[in-house]
């Protein structure tokens, strides 16, 4: 059976096409390999230097052009560490206690903080770090480090990243924590989700001691420093989830009804309506950058439907999300 002339055009055709596709795509593959290739020997070049180095266990890893880099050193060492780089650092103190030691930031005066633990400290880019530590417990710490591009279309052009050292903030802490987790696990999340959770954290560095970073009063009848540390932590790590009461009240140690009029005490309205507003201004930032769709944002703040999304937000900001794009200088 003679094949006719216009299907052999079509089959023609169909394998041009395919073939044309495929080289597109090879294409895409090797920039996009030369592209993370250039990130990975940037960011790895520019890590914390570490002496004596057989010292410290260290344990890097790097997705999507971020890196984090877990560093552990043991009591009774003595360690220092230096770094001057153009990517900003962040770094989680989760446990540390120096006998001596000092910190020291361009911009700063030095600190000779002895108790680390559950501290953060951030270095712009292009400011220099030193640090020395004799131990006298164990101390871990993580690093995160990131282009200042990143986060730029959601951060004012006024706000400035300053130097900090040995701040407390459970917003920075959790979201922090989080992308660490992410990167570390393996998960099958996209580029774009990495790049949102990413420019999250920036966001809320940049903002980090002004407004997003709610005031904790002592009134009487409160919940504890400690408390107010441990719910507000969960909240951020689980803005795109349904959080149940009966949680809260757990990690606070206290029955639903005292947690309840507790919480309200100290941030003047209810665990529920707290987590909607931190929800909703994480898509704020979400949203400012445009790379992002509705739906996009909907589906990574935990929105099976857009719909619901708009609602939820209209009800908080007294505008759609489409809206507040428009508007968003």
């Amino acid at each position: 059976m003679m094949t006719s002339p216009s299907l052999r055009t079509l089959d023609t055709s169909s394998e041009r096409a395919r073939t044309l596709r495929h080289a597109a795509n090879q294409d895409l593959l090797q920039d996009r390999y030369f592209e993370e290739s250039e990130l990975r020997r940037d960011f790895f070049g520019a890590t914390i230097q570490i002496s004596p180095t057989e010292l410290v266990k260290r344990h890097r890893k790097e997705r999507c052009g971020i890196v984090t880099e877990s560093i552990y050193a043991p009591a009774r060492s003595r360690i220092e560490l230096r770094y001057d780089a153009p990517a900003h650092l962040l770094v989680l103190y989760e446990d540390g206690v120096r006998g001596d030691g000092e910190t020291s930031i361009d911009g700063l005066p030095p600190s000779r903080l002895r108790n680390l633990a559950n501290k953060l400290t951030f270095v712009p880019a292009g400011h220099s770090y030193r640090e020395w530590h004799e131990a006298s417990a164990a101390i871990r710490m993580t690093c995160i480090y990131l282009s200042p591009a990143r986060g730029q279309d959601s951060i004012a052009t006024d706000t400035a990243y300053g130097p900090r050292a040995f701040f407390e903030d459970s917003i920075v802490w959790a979201t922090a924590t989080k992308l660490k987790n992410v990167i570390e696990s393996n998960q099958s999340q996209s580029a774009p989700y990495f790049d949102a959770l990413a420019s999250v954290l920036a966001h809320e560095i940049s903002r980090s001691g002004q407004e997003l970073s709610w005031p904790t009063p002592a009134t009487r009848g409160g919940l504890a420093s400690w408390q107010r540390r441990a719910v507000t932590a969960y909240i951020e790590e689980h803005l795109d989830e349904q959080i149940a009461l009966v949680t809260l009240a757990r990690l606070a140690r206290l029955s639903q009804h005292h947690f309840r009029r507790a919480f309200k005490r100290s941030f003047g309205i209810p665990p529920h309506g707290y987590h909607l507003q931190r929800r909703m201004e994480r898509a704020k930032v979400l949203l400012s950058d445009r790379a992002n769709s509705i739906t996009d944002v909907a589906l990574i703040l935990g929105y099976s439907f857009s719909s619901s999304f708009t609602l939820a937000f209209r009800k908080i900001t007294g505008q759609t999300p489409s809206e507040f794009r428009r508007n968003v200088t």
